[in-house]
């Protein structure tokens, strides 16, 4: 199974004390880089949200929402401080007499006061609470994974294409490289026998100048690491699982290959198979790159 780095989940756990509703998008990266924004009560939650994470993912930049709604009444208790307000009606006592002014004071203006009353808001039980969030978590992640798995698939089947294409010009200049000679051959005893006209051709110098011309133009060692590099990514695609990074290794590889065949291309056919060759290979690495 092929995954893709790219994908969305979205799920969402509710009853009548709370809602909490998780929302999970990634992009590809070359490691694992997690973001999380979440309600400040939640953050206690950090660490446990990671590690379930990391049972499902391996690589990419995930970006995770989560939101919270408390739905209970008595989630906040409001206390009065009664220190606080016998404070307050002292100094105003004493202001009063000092300073001989009407004491106007009522309870519901002392109630103002800061301080006065406070909301405090009552102890979460954090147990009751990650179940909340780890069943919505998980339900996120499903659904993250099984776009993953969906996208990763098509992104095997696309590759496989491309590497089909790939062989397809591999075998044409593997096949081309002897005709190569052969015309080489063919075309520097012409050369010669136009310059000798009636003089006897020396074969043997011929054949050390073809010699020459094949070593120095000879690709086979690179023809069999190419096929190779190409059959060993289509099976790792068959077989699945996390290997984005060695098929990003064996794409460099095979490009390395390419350039060395373009380079020492001497034709005009080889030269347009290995360009062709060339840019599967890259549209190739561009997918690669997206698989975990």
């Amino acid at each position: 199974m092929i995954k893709s780095m790219t994908g969305f989940g979205r799920a969402e756990v509710s009853d009548e004390k709370r809602k909490i509703t998780i929302e999970i998008k990634a992009v590809n990266h070359r490691y694992l880089d997690v973001n999380m924004k979440m309600p400040k009560k939640l953050c206690i939650f950090e660490s446990s949200i990671r590690t379930v994470l990391k049972e499902y993912v391996e690589r990419g930049k995930i970006d995770i929402f989560i939101t919270y709604e408390d739905f209970t009444e008595t989630n906040v208790l409001v206390k009065y401080n009664d220190e606080v307000a016998k404070a307050y009606v002292a100094f105003i006592n004493d202001i009063s007499k000092e300073f001989s002014l009407e004491n106007d004071l009522k309870a519901s203006t002392l109630s103002r006061f800061p301080e006065v009353f406070t909301l405090e808001e009552q102890e979460i039980d954090e147990s009751e609470l990650w179940e909340y969030v780890e069943k919505a978590l998980r339900d996120a992640l499903k659904m993250f994974v099984d776009a993953r798995v969906k996208e990763g698939e098509n992104l095997k089947n696309d590759i496989i294409v491309k590497l089909d294409n790939m062989l397809e010009n591999v075998s044409f200049i593997e096949k081309r490289a002897p005709e190569i000679i052969n015309e080489y051959h063919a075309r520097l005893k012409d050369k010669v026998s136009e310059y000798l006209k009636d003089s006897s051709i020396d074969e043997q110098r011929i054949v050390t100048e073809v010699t020459l011309f094949t070593d120095k133009i000879c690709i086979d060692e690179e023809i069999v690491r190419l096929k190779s590099h190409i059959e060993a990514t289509k099976d790792a695609l068959i077989n699945g699982g996390s290997l984005g990074r060695k098929l990003d290794f064996i794409a460099q590889e095979m490009n390395r290959e390419a350039n060395t065949i373009l380079s020492k291309a001497n034709d005009l056919k080889t030269s347009n198979h290995a360009i062709e060759l060339k840019t599967d290979i890259e549209k190739v690495r561009e997918q690669i790159q997206n698989i975990e």
